[in-house]
């Protein structure tokens, strides 16, 4: 699993006007969220809660994919944030809606076990957790720890949320999910134990070791 795991770092007081060039370079986001709007309002009204979450996943994914190509750093310095701040604007809309829904979803277990709702809406679920904030990261993480064993839970996506919550929590993380922009380029950030970290990531499924996963983040645009 390779996660879209570059967050936002807004500037609330950013100006939100930008220049041609810039408004061109980040409209692809804003039109794919659009265009997954419509294609759902299109369908007939979600069957169960496990076609519902596989429409909110798409909708939490949809925007993200586009955003990864964008190279905002052939942008003038000043304008950099102004742009991030109109490219996350309709995926952060998207996140508050679908962590609302999600809320209102959540079965007495805890979680959506992926036996009852399937892999599908399970990994929608996490999506949108994992996209959400500190308050939901805190209140999921040790739900998910035991369901790991179980088999509800993939490995992976227990280690992406954990990494998530401590890194916010500003201790180090423990698989090395998470990365940082450093001078440009995207790095994994402060680590746990980094000389085990490989049997960590084997002991949760995840397919590749640390170097295969930071060489995917090196074929990225520059950070800024």
């Amino acid at each position: 699993m390779i996660e879209l795991l570059i967050t936002a770092a807004l500037a609330s007081q950013a100006p939100t006007t930008l220049s041609p060039r810039a408004a061109a370079l980040v409209a692809p986001v804003r039109e794919a969220m659009d265009a997954e709007r419509k294609a759902q309002a299109a369908l007939p009204p979600p069957a169960n809660d496990s076609e519902k979450l596989e429409r909110m996943g798409r909708l939490d994914q949809v925007g993200r994919r586009v955003l990864t190509g964008i190279d905002l750093t052939v942008l003038p310095p000043d304008e950099i944030k102004a742009a991030q701040t109109v490219m996350w604007s309709s995926i952060e809309e998207a996140d508050m809606e679908n962590q609302k829904a999600l809320l209102a979803m959540v079965p007495p277990e805890g979680w959506f076990l992926k036996s009852r709702y399937g892999d599908k809406a399970a990994s929608a679920a996490f999506h949108i957790v994992q996209h959400s904030d500190l308050e939901l990261w805190r209140r999921f993480v040790p739900v998910l720890e035991p369901l790991v064993a179980t088999g509800e839970v993939d490995g992976q996506s227990y280690g992406l949320m954990y990494d998530r919550l401590a890194i916010n929590e500003h201790r180090p993380q423990r698989y090395g999910t998470q990365m940082t922009c450093k001078n440009g380029k995207w790095m994994v950030d402060t680590l746990e134990a980094p000389e085990t970290v490989e049997e960590r990531r084997k002991a949760m499924n995840f397919p590749m070791t640390l170097a295969e996963y930071e060489a995917v983040f090196a074929k990225y645009p520059p950070c800024t």
